[in-house]
């Protein structure tokens, strides 16, 4: 790898224009929400969404309404937006992934208050550690995964009300305090070859909060809000959004798909950001052609699109920012497609479409060691994903971040013992 890649900024890359096309296509959320629905609809729905449990899974156009559920989604990630700018935050790739991923999960867990206590959290352990916020200001938003835990608590029936409300604040808190380090350290476990691994951290203390609470007599029932019917309106809208950045990176590109096709020789290990290792242009050209690929694949299954799904489908085009293309993603897809041809589910199957989305957090596997080790990791993470759930209670969204975690932590060092035995 050269050292003029790294090196390389041309003046339409600017900041300016990163920021200016991410909220645009942020706005866009709030635009197609109002487009969606009538604003006392969208405003009684956003109060359902901010007042009802949030556990996986939960698809806010199925508790607030089409319109409701775009607009939090907007909202949500234009405050974060402003955070970011005010802490003079360049857009480079893990900015755009982050705001991607909150923007989707904003469909689908993450609302206008349940996710500002985790924030908290890694804010105090910044000042815990006498560093700057910007430092861990990603952390604060992967780490939001854990939102619906403090609304799970706080509206526990098997919890009396004078403990749940200060009980789920304080655990809101506690959870953000304690990432930083934690996601930090495990990093170590999976090397780098689960693109989630906030996800996977988060997936560690839900499991032992979870058990504690458990022991404390603290019980929760499974939950599934899965809305279709709306794969017309919400295709055409995706399409849209995802070839204009086709169409806009080109431009912006001189008219070119210059370093698109060497975003693609890249494994997309941790950290792989692609807007500084071959620029913002061809970086966002990646992401719209990624977002076109993860919907056709949905559509193509009779899948449904919905806030899961595209929760799913945003952070796909996030992460395409930073580690995910074409080469890397279309092994996990295929992967899922041949389990299905031998395991008691469907490939539509709620469950299963979002392991096929989310599980392209083991990308970097197919990336690194070929096609069939991607298709080999997405077929076990397929089986893996349906049963870690139960051990955080749904309460990580990241739940195929946890999964992915605990995959690449096993498959990795076989794939490399046996790559050693060829040579």
């Amino acid at each position: 790898m050269s050292a003029p890649k790294f090196l390389t900024f041309r003046s339409n890359n600017s900041n300016s224009i990163r920021f200016i096309i991410v909220t645009s296509y942020v706005i866009s959320l709030i635009l197609f929400g109002f487009l969606m629905s009538p604003p006392k609809e969208i405003f009684t729905g956003i109060l359902n969404i901010l007042t009802q449990r949030d556990t996986l899974i939960t698809d806010y156009i199925g508790v607030g309404g089409m319109g409701a559920a775009f607009v939090n989604a907007g909202v949500l990630t234009l405050i974060f937006i402003y955070i970011i700018y005010k802490l003079k935050i360049h857009f480079n790739g893990l900015t755009i992934a982050s705001l991607f991923l909150i923007a989707g999960f904003s469909l689908f867990g993450k609302n206008l208050f349940n996710i500002w206590f985790i924030v908290l959290g890694v804010y105090l352990y910044s000042i815990f550690q006498k560093e700057s916020f910007s430092k861990y200001i990603y952390v604060a938003l992967f780490g939001t995964a854990m939102a619906p835990m403090v609304t799970e608590i706080m509206l526990s029936s098997s919890l009396p009300s004078k403990i749940r409300i200060p009980l789920g604040i304080l655990i809101g808190i506690g959870v953000g305090f304690i990432l930083p380090p934690l996601s930090s350290y495990l990093v170590k476990v999976h090397n780098g070859f689960n693109l989630y691994n906030v996800g996977f951290a988060a997936g560690m203390i839900g499991t032992i909060l979870v058990s504690i609470l458990k022991s404390y007599g603290f019980s929760q029932s499974p939950r599934l809000v899965w809305t279709s019917g709306n794969n017309t309106i919400l295709s055409v809208y995706l399409y849209i959004m995802f070839l204009s950045m086709i169409l806009i990176g080109f431009l912006l590109n001189n008219k070119s798909f210059k370093g698109v096709k060497n975003i693609t020789t890249y494994a997309g290990r941790l950290i792989t950001d692609f807007t500084i290792l071959e620029g913002f242009n061809p970086a966002l050209i990646n992401m719209g052609i990624n977002g076109v690929l993860s919907t056709t694949y949905v559509l193509i299954v009779n899948g449904d699109l919905n806030g899961p799904t595209i929760a799913g489908i945003f952070t796909i085009v996030g992460f395409s920012a930073v580690g995910k293309h074409p080469k890397n993603i279309l092994p996990i897809f295929l992967g899922v497609f041949l389990g299905s041809l031998t395991k008691v589910w469907s490939l539509n199957d709620p469950s299963i479409l979002l392991a096929a989305l989310f599980g392209t957090a083991l990308a970097p596997i197919a990336g690194e060691f070929g096609w069939k080790c991607g298709v080999l990791a997405a077929f076990i993470h397929s089986s893996v994903v349906l049963n870690v759930g139960v051990l955080h209670g749904g309460l990580n969204l990241y739940n195929n971040g946890f999964a992915a975690g605990i995959v690449a932590a096993v498959l990795v060092p076989l794939i490399e013992a046996f790559k050693k035995e060829e040579y």
